[in-house]
């Protein structure tokens, strides 16, 4: 159920259009959801295999870690706290506010300015939650993820009714395959991309693998559930959209529930964007959850600024590193668009993926008397990686800018980790200036502490046994004493 509710998210208010634009075709983009969650379903056994071969949560970062090194863990790090989780977010916020504002303007699209500020105030509310309480923070993700639900079931029950009310001319296989376009291979690669924004999370057992119980036989079960029913629910909401509305109909809405629902449900169509925005309000709220605690685990080792590892003292939630995910999903929303967003941070995801799924069979040829709990045929992860080069190539090469924008800023990582990670001799300045950093921030937090009163910040670091550029001087105590005193 888990693992359902996580993939199961506001991708699939918005990926539709995307898939339809670049398939060409009707029947072309429902092969396209179809196909989509059973390359899900291959990554999903691969990271079954290294969940019980490497047992530790953190998914990818500990994997590649694990596997490959320093190196190649703080790249997937890196892109993951600069691109993979700020556009994510971005997209989601931007997802909410469209269908906020969309009622108020029912002949065309929302204000730019307008919906960058409702979505920015989103962000900031949201933050402002989390930094206050972790318990807020979870009540507010399991109240809101009743609107995807209902969204969902709304839209799946219309669209059977449309069936059988006998309205499926557009579903036939002669009007379904009837190209308005002919799509390019390229395109048909950005379908893919478009479409795995809607599924991604799939992944998401293997960042708590530690706290599952036996892994060895829930993994397995959790991917043969979830994935086909997800699948299965993707394509039916699908199919409820081409009941009712035309490819051009789709292709002109900026948000294509409160479309369907204006055409179908009358005077209870104000059901729909209430529920879509219900929905991304609380997948805002799970994805700066997740992420927080990601920049807070790779501030832990070493991999990020030890900043980022501060954590407040009476609620315990990382602040310093729930502002960075802030500032910089606000940054990245107000510089895309949104389809344009997917295919960058789908991009990445797949080359993560990709990345994780070759270690698994790098892991077997360097360890192959290692016990695996888990062991799949090879057919899987190599079908998986043909199709993984296939749709990357094609996708860069169809949309470089787009695509290649994130590798290159994942490719910027590269001497950030040897400046900062692997260089271990540096000027005692660097260390005395982070030390500084974190006293300040501790000593600026404490003076406004009558004004903001979750602002007071517990500053114990989880020290690391290797000094690097991102962890605190231990060659002076008096600075870290201080900062402990906060």
């Amino acid at each position: 159920a888990m693992n359902i509710c996580n993939i199961i998210g506001s991708g699939i208010f918005i990926s539709p259009k995307g898939v339809l634009e670049h398939s060409g075709s009707v029947g072309l983009a429902l092969v396209v959801w179809v196909l989509g969650g059973g390359i899900a379903a291959l990554g999903s056994l691969c990271y079954a295999e290294l969940g019980v071969t490497i047992p530790k949560s953190g998914g990818d970062y500990s994997y590649v870690t694990e596997i490959f090194g320093g190196l190649v863990g703080f790249l997937l790090l890196w892109s993951a706290v600069l691109i993979m989780y700020p556009t994510t977010l971005a997209v989601i916020a931007l997802t909410f506010s469209n269908y906020v504002l969309q009622p108020a303007f029912p002949n065309c699209v929302p204000p730019y300015m307008a919906t960058r500020m409702l979505s920015a105030t989103c962000i900031i509310f949201l933050t402002w939650v989390n930094c206050s309480s972790v318990r807020l923070a979870t009540r507010i993700q399991d109240i809101f993820t009743v609107g995807k639900l209902l969204a969902l079931g709304l839209i799946i029950a219309v669209g059977l009714l449309q069936i059988y009310k006998g309205n499926y001319e557009g579903l036939t296989p002669q009007i379904a395959f009837e190209f308005y376009k002919t799509p390019s291979v390229g395109q048909i690669a950005l379908a893919f991309l478009q479409a795995s924004f809607a599924f991604s999370g799939w992944n998401f057992l293997n960042y708590v693998t530690e706290e599952v119980v036996d892994p060895r036989r829930n993994l397995p079960r959790a991917i043969y559930i979830s994935i086909p029913l997800v699948t299965f629910v993707y394509t039916l909401t699908n199919i409820a959209y081409f009941s009712s509305m035309s490819p051009e109909e789709l292709l002109s809405s900026n948000a294509v529930a409160v479309t369907f629902g204006e055409k179908l449900l009358g005077m209870f169509s104000t059901i729909m964007p209430i529920s879509v925005a219900l929905s991304t309000f609380g997948g805002i709220n799970g994805y700066l959850f997740t992420s927080s605690r990601l920049c807070f685990s790779g501030a832990r080792e070493g991999h990020l600024p030890s900043l980022l590892a501060m954590i407040h003292c009476k609620s315990c939630t990382p602040i310093p590193a729930l502002l960075v995910c802030c500032t910089a999903t606000i940054v990245i929303m107000c510089i895309g668009e949104t389809h344009n967003l997917i295919n960058y941070v789908s991009f990445i995801n797949y080359l993560s993926y990709g990345v994780t799924i070759a270690g698994l069979l790098y892991y077997r040829w360097k360890k192959p008397n290692l016990y695996r709990p888990i062991k799949v045929s090879l057919l899987v992860p190599v079908c998986y990686l043909l199709f993984w080069a296939l749709l990357l190539g094609f996708s860069l090469h169809s949309e470089p800018v787009v695509c290649g924008v994130g590798l290159v800023i994942m490719l910027t990582g590269v001497p950030v980790y040897f400046l900062g990670v692997h260089w271990k001799d540096k000027p005692k300045c660097i260390y005395d200036f982070i030390g500084r950093l974190k006293t300040y921030s501790a000593a600026f937090s404490e003076k406004h502490n009558s004004v903001v009163e979750i602002n007071r910040f517990c500053v114990f670091i989880f020290m690391q046994p290797t000094i690097y550029l991102f962890t605190p001087n231990l060659n002076n105590p008096k600075v870290e004493f201080v900062a402990i005193m906060y």
